[in-house]
């Protein structure tokens, strides 16, 4: 397994991994049971994003087994409810004593592993090229979980241990923001 920066040859397969884990396209039982990403991700952003270098991927000899969004909070852009609402709560969530608003900080996710690559190490090897690719440009990674989205709580809070950093409400949903220092490894 590669884990890199994607590429644009990568955005019809992750257009489509990004579809096939949407909130919106799952039931409540595949919600609960794999977790889900939440956002408009098709073609045209991700190309934007690739461009940017805010994207990695998993690949698995040429498959996109799982991807990463990390980019810098300031440069989300037009951003999705639960990013705004976590840009505008960062004065109010606090990252090693100090509020997140005071912190260099890129924001990690969203996160989507293909379904037959789940439980073997491709979220674990996203999340470690993450926080070694913020090194020097950050202090942190921070992500968002919605409440009720028990699998990535479980990889990313107890898993990766991404600590809470307090919770806050958007569209009408609630989140918690978490984080990771930078440069480390799990």
């Amino acid at each position: 397994m590669e884990f890199r920066y994607a590429a644009e040859g990568d955005v019809t397969a992750m257009a489509a991994l990004f579809a096939a884990n949407h909130r919106d396209a799952l039931t409540e039982g595949q919600r609960t049971a794999h977790g889900f990403v939440q956002g408009t991700f098709d073609a045209a952003v991700l190309t934007a994003m690739v461009a940017k270098r805010a994207l990695l991927v998993a690949d698995d000899a040429g498959r996109v087994a799982g991807l990463l969004g990390l980019c810098p909070a300031g440069e989300v852009g037009e951003s999705s409810p639960p990013v705004a609402g976590l840009l505008a709560a960062q004065g109010a969530l606090e990252w090693q004593g100090r509020p997140l608003s005071e912190v260099r900080w890129l924001l990690y996710g969203p996160v989507v592993v293909d379904a037959a690559y789940r439980g073997h190490g491709v979220a674990r090897g996203l999340f470690r090229m993450a926080v070694g690719e913020a090194a020097g440009r950050a202090e942190a990674v921070v992500a968002f979980i919605e409440d009720g989205n028990a699998t990535s709580w479980k990889v990313h809070v107890d898993g990766f241990g991404m600590t809470p950093l307090g919770g806050y409400v958007a569209a009408g949903r609630s989140y918690t923001a978490v984080a990771a220092p930078v440069g480390t490894a799990v």
